[in-house]
């Protein structure tokens, strides 16, 4: 199952990310009348058919594409770098090109969210075991709620809130003594607003594993603090947090593959013009009319290279304290 839904497509995708699209085939015609000869071109249909149909892939273009100005940009980075008068003007020419200015948010949000969510969830867990028996359940219940909402109808509320008729935009508005504040218009605060947004539907499903795990906390160990006159955050400290490290690491892992594939946010709300990540770039690349199948297929080799360099510290981490030998 594995390799039917895991491997094979990823071969797919590297394969067609060396093919571009054939080029249509033009034919040009000469028409000479009395007044002098035109030339005419038009589109050869059935050669164009036949050609695709011998190469359905595509005609060979190797890195080519991974080097051109939608992707690594090769050329242009070069040329930025040659002409640059310094750090940040070099910064500002990269974001300029679509690749990197797609990979400085996606960057950014996955460094962002990805501890936050970590933290949030830790101390909503901490904070719900210590409730009441007869209060758990509806306890439990609300502070899963963010991440039973499907995630695009709550990506959607939060948007209609921060509008300027909304109650965080009005609240916003009114903070900061200024009428006309837009958080749609600014970019700073629509990256904030995606970044609160990403951290308010994955708490949740951190909040359950370490509350899982706050279950399995040795009693005994605890006990014997507690007569040793350990404070409860001293308790937390040296007992809870090295007994819930293993789920860290496993909550560290579904986050920074989720984060680093942002993409229901930023068209929910409507955040295109601020903010672009590398899966909504593939999701433009196959929308509209021309389907740039070879331009998503490097762009999803670059994510999956993307994710692998992220997981690797924690992969490395995971297979020393798991995987050799004692």
């Amino acid at each position: 199952m594995m390799l039917l839904f895991i491997a094979f497509p990823i071969v797919s995708v590297v394969t067609q990310s060396l093919y571009q699209a054939h080029d249509q085939v033009v034919i040009e015609v000469e028409n000479c009348g009395p007044f002098g000869c035109t030339q005419e071109t038009s589109v050869d249909t059935n050669a164009t058919a036949a050609l695709r149909a011998a190469q359905p892939l595509g005609q060979w273009a190797g890195l080519s594409i991974y080097k051109d100005r939608n992707h690594l940009a090769f050329d242009e980075v070069g040329a930025a770098w040659a002409n640059r008068s310094g750090v940040s003007d070099f910064g500002k020419s990269l974001m300029n090109l679509p690749f990197y200015r797609a990979m400085a948010f996606t960057l950014t949000y996955t460094a962002v969210v990805t501890p936050l969510t970590i933290i949030l969830g830790f101390f909503i867990a901490i904070a719900v075991n210590a409730v009441a028996r007869a209060l758990k359940g509806p306890t439990i219940f609300f502070s899963l709620l963010p991440m039973i909402v499907t995630p695009l109808v709550g990506s959607l509320i939060l948007f209609w809130m921060v509008d300027a008729r909304g109650i965080l935009g009005t609240g916003l508005q009114w903070l900061a003594d200024d009428p006309t504040l837009s958080v749609k218009a600014s970019t700073p605060l629509m990256w904030i607003m995606l970044m609160v947004y990403g951290v308010w539907h994955a708490a949740p499903f951190a909040f359950i594993v370490y509350y899982a795990g706050l279950q399995t906390v040795n009693t005994d160990t605890l006990e014997a603090a507690m007569i040793d006159g350990a404070s409860r955050w001293q308790r937390i400290r040296y007992v809870v947090i090295p007994h819930l490290v293993p789920l860290t690491t496993f909550v560290a892992l579904i986050q920074l593959m989720d984060n680093f594939r942002v993409f229901e946010p930023i068209v929910s709300f409507s955040a295109q013009a601020h903010a672009t990540s590398l899966s909504y770039a593939i999701y433009n690349d196959l929308g509209g009319e021309t389907r740039l199948l070879s331009s998503a297929a490097a762009t999803s080799v670059l994510t999956i290279i993307g994710v692998a360099i992220l997981l690797s510290p924690v992969l490395v981490r995971t297979w020393r304290d798991f995987g050799t030998p004692r």
